[in-house]
C-alpha cells in the first residue's frame, strides 16, 4: 500500500495523539514519517511525546518549509502513514571515513530488504559535507537491490541544526535511512540547459572549488557570468546572485549534475552545495524560467503511468530553485505540475536532491531539482 499523507496543523500532543490512535486502529502495524517547517521545530518534543504515548514508531525531519496543497507553508507539520510501518534507521554520521558511514546506514536495513526489492529513502543533514561520496559508498554495498532516492534536510541558512528526529533523539549530522515500498521509481528534474562553453575544475576539495583553469576559481567564474549574462558580480552581491547561475559538471552518459555555488572565501575559493570532483568538467547553466513549462511537463510524463490518482505526490522542491525563480514563480511551477498531473503535491522545501540516474539507476546528487514519488 502507498502512504498517506495526512495534515497536522497544530503542534498538539494530544491532538496528535487522537490521530496516532485512530489511525493505528485502522492499522495495528502501521507508521509514520513526520515533516517539519524549521518555524516549527521547537515542537519536536511534543511530537516524540505524542508518539511515544500512542507507541507508534516516529521517523521526523526538519525543513525550511512544506509543501501542502500545492503551496509553501511554515505552519504545522506533515504526516506520512504507512499501513505496515516501513523500517527505519536514525544515524549518527558525525565519525568515521566515507567508506564506515556507508556501512553505518547499510547495516541496520540489509535484513529488511525484499527481494523484490524496495526504495531507499534518504534524508541527510544538509551540513554533512561528503553526501555525494556516501552515495558512492551506498551503491558499493547495495548496488541495484533498491532504488535510491532523498533529500536534505536543514535551516535554509545553513547553519548547523539538529533537523532528524526519532521518538527519543534529536540529531545533526546524520542520516534518516528508510526502506519504503517499490510502487513506482521517483522521477527528478532541473531544468538547467548548458551553454557550448566548456571549463575544467583544475583544484578541489570536497564541495570547495579552489580553482578553475587553473586560475582562482571566484575570478573566472565572475568572468562567465559577465561574459554569457551580462551580469557584473562582486563579493558583496555574490549571494544574491549565486543561486541564480549554478555550475553544471557533465557527466560521460550526458546527465547534468547541478551544484550551485553558497559561500565564497578570501582566497577566492567557491563553496557549493555538495562536492564536485577533482578535474570535473563544468559549465555554467542557463536557469529555467518562471514562465516555462519544461520541468513540470518532464516530471508529469515520468508520474502518468502511476496511478492511485487519489494520492498525493510526495514532493521536494529545491530551495535554490525556489531563490532563483521567487516564490511566486516556484508555486506557479507546483501548480502546473499538479495540473499537469491531475494530483494534489505535498512535501517539503529541501537542501539537495537524491535520484537514480537514468542509465543503471546510480544514486546521484543535486541541487536545483524537484522531486516526486509515491512512496
Amino acid at each position: 500500500m502507498t502512504a498517506t499523507c495526512v495534515s497536522l496543523p497544530h503542534i498538539d500532543a494530544a491532538l496528535i495523539e487522537a490521530e496516532l490512535r485512530r489511525l493505528r486502529a485502522q492499522h495495528p502495524q502501521g507508521g509514520g514519517l513526520v515533516l517539519l517547517p524549521e518555524e516549527e521545530q521547537q515542537g519536536v518534543a511534543t511530537i516524540q511525546q505524542a508518539f511515544r504515548a500512542a507507541q507508534v514508531p516516529l521517523a521526523g525531519a526538519i525543513f525550511p518549509a512544506l509543501i501542502w496543497h500545492n503551496r509553501f507553508t511554515t505552519q504545522g507539520g506533515m504526516l506520512l502513514w504507512w499501513e505496515q510501518a516501513p523500517p527505519f534507521a536514525l544515524l549518527d554520521l558525525s565519525q568515521g571515513d566515507v567508506a564506515q558511514q556507508a556501512t553505518t546506514i547499510t547495516a541496520p536495513l540489509m535484513p529488511h530488504i525484499p527481494e523484490t526489492g524496495a526504495t531507499l529513502l534518504l534524508i541527510f543533514d544538509a551540513m554533512l559535507p561528503s553526501i555525494a561520496a556516501i552515495l558512492d559508498g551506498l551503491y558499493l554495498v547495495l548496488a541495484d537491490r533498491v532504488h535510491y532516492t532523498g533529500v536534505n534536510a536543514g535551516s535554509e541558512t545553513f547553519q548547523p541544526t539538529p533537523c532528524l528526529f526519532d521518538d527519543e533523539r534529536l540529531i545533526g549530522n546524520g542520516a534518516l535511512a528508510m526502506l519504503v515500498p517499490r510502487h513506482h521509481d521517483a522521477v527528478l528534474a532541473h531544468g538547467y540547459r548548458p551553454p557550448e562553453t566548456m571549463i575544467a575544475a583544475t583544484a578541489t576539495e570536497g564541495n570547495r572549488i579552489v580553482s578553475i583553469d587553473w586560475r582562482p576559481a571566484f575570478e573566472v567564474y565572475r568572468e562567465q557570468v559577465l561574459a554569457q549574462f551580462g551580469v557584473e558580480l562582486t563579493t558583496d552581491n555574490f549571494y544574491q546572485y549565486g543561486v541564480h547561475f549554478p555550475f553544471g559538471i557533465m557527466l560521460a552518459d550526458g546527465e547534468i549534475l547541478v551544484r550551485i555555488p553558497v559561500a565564497l572565501t578570501e582566497d577566492g575559493a567557491l563553496f557549493c552545495v555538495g562536492e564536485v570532483p577533482p578535474h570535473a568538467i563544468l559549465t555554467l547553466l542557463h536557469a529555467p524560467q518562471a514562465s516555462s513549462l519544461h520541468t513540470a511537463e518532464e516530471l508529469a510524463e515520468g508520474i502518468k503511468g502511476w496511478g492511485a490518482p487519489e494520492k498525493q505526490v510526495l514532493t521536494f522542491y529545491c530551495a535554490g530553485r525556489r531563490m532563483h525563480l521567487g516564490l511566486a514563480g516556484a508555486e506557479q511551477e507546483l501548480a502546473d505540475l499538479a495540473r499537469l498531473t491531475g494530483r494534489t503535491l505535498a512535501g517539503a522545501l529541501s537542501l539537495g536532491e537524491i535520484g537514480s540516474a537514468h542509465q543503471g539507476g546510480y544514486p546521484l546528487f543535486q541541487n536545483a531539482t524537484i522531486v516526486c514519488l509515491l512512496p
